[in-house]
């Protein structure tokens, strides 16, 4: 999974504390998409990821359809990947 996101098997021989924040939420969203669970809940899954690593998670999301509650401010990939959105706004009173 981390190869197809576009982390080198040199990289699986470093620290993850000397991984840069992409590398770092790449290792992460990797590590739950392989772990198996009734619910997996995301915040932000985009943040810091590049084009190639959100298509490949779009097409993961996509194929595999987990059950999967998540805030991402990408409206684009809340509306591919949803089957249902809840909008939260703040209103300052």
């Amino acid at each position: 999974m981390l190869v197809k996101m576009g982390v080198s098997n040199l990289e699986f021989e470093k620290d993850i504390q000397n991984f840069s924040e992409g590398q770092k939420k790449k290792v992460l969203i990797a590590k739950s998409i392989t772990e198996s669970a009734d619910i997996y809940i995301w915040d932000e899954p985009l943040n810091y990821i590049d084009i190639l690593t959100r298509i490949q998670i779009e097409e993961a999301l996509l194929k595999y359809k987990p059950t999967l509650i998540f805030v991402e401010h990408d409206e684009t990939f809340v509306k591919k990947v949803s089957t249902k959105i809840i909008e939260i706004n703040h209103l300052d009173s």
